[in-house]
């Protein structure tokens, strides 16, 4: 439909903004890119990392954007003005994923330290730090009335935190390699992971168990996301294909080359 044109290397996010209206990315080359996703122009170029930006995310009211960087900080910039509000400072390594709560008041951080930490949003606190998983944190999410977090791992497993006291609630085993993606259900109740392993798994997230594998990728599954109903999970993965998939049965409904 459109290419958008202004990075000098890799590209390793993107977000769209809760209305669709623009675009963000984060590159290897430092900088985050604000694009309007209707005419592809850029509309902002954001400094201040010292390093590649590997996770970009939109608060819900799009007035503010949260990056991680591998110069181990999470920054947060006024998406209108591109002025750099706050950096959050505690990790000790490259921080591969942030999001926002939905009241957009707290920041979740995964990082390559193998911790996740949630962040006060206005003053830049360190409320919680999660520890549990042995290798790297390369995704996490929050539930959608923000108690709960989930936390995708390079230790192949996906953990379920109370984002109130840092408990960690569950663990969720089964993968057979690295955890690229998680993500809940608008009504909280399921927990969708995607693997370097080709598949998707599907969770309870009360119980803790396992529903369902959806197979049908041949290289790894890079992002999962629930449609608004929770009916449907769309999956993409590095086999440059996308799928949609029925929750309740894991049958895979549609494939978008």
């Amino acid at each position: 439909l459109r290419k958008f044109r202004g990075h000098s290397d890799t590209v390793y996010s993107v977000a769209f903004s809760h209305d669709s209206k623009w675009i963000l990315s984060g590159s290897r080359d430092g900088t985050i890119n604000l694009w309007d996703s209707t005419t592809g122009e850029c509309l902002r170029t954001f400094n201040g990392h010292s390093g590649s930006g590997h996770s970009v995310v939109f608060s819900h009211n799009s007035k503010i954007i949260a990056s991680g960087s591998v110069d181990q900080t999470i920054k947060l910039w006024d998406s209108a003005t591109g002025k750099s509000l706050r950096t959050f400072n505690g990790h000790s390594d490259l921080v591969y994923s942030v999001v926002f709560s939905h009241d957009s008041k707290i920041i979740a951080s995964g990082s390559f330290d193998k911790t996740i930490k949630l962040w006060d949003s206005t003053t830049s606190v360190c409320l919680h730090t999660f520890q549990g998983h042995n290798q790297e944190i390369l995704s996490v999410a929050f539930s959608h009335d923000s108690k709960l977090v989930a936390s995708g791992s390079a230790d192949k497993t996906i953990k379920l935190w109370d984002s109130a006291t840092g408990e960690c609630l569950h663990t969720f085993q089964g993968h057979g390699h690295f955890v690229l993606s998680v993500a809940f259900s608008h009504d909280s109740r399921l927990v969708a992971s995607g693997s370097e392993d080709e598949t998707i798994k599907l969770w309870d997230s009360a119980t803790g168990e396992y529903l369902h594998t959806f197979q049908g990728h041949n290289q790894e599954v890079l992002s999962v996301a629930f449609s608004h109903d929770s009916r449907l999970v769309a999956s993409g993965s590095a086999d440059q294909i996308h799928k949609l998939w029925d929750s309740a049965t894991g049958e895979c409904l549609y494939t978008l080359e």
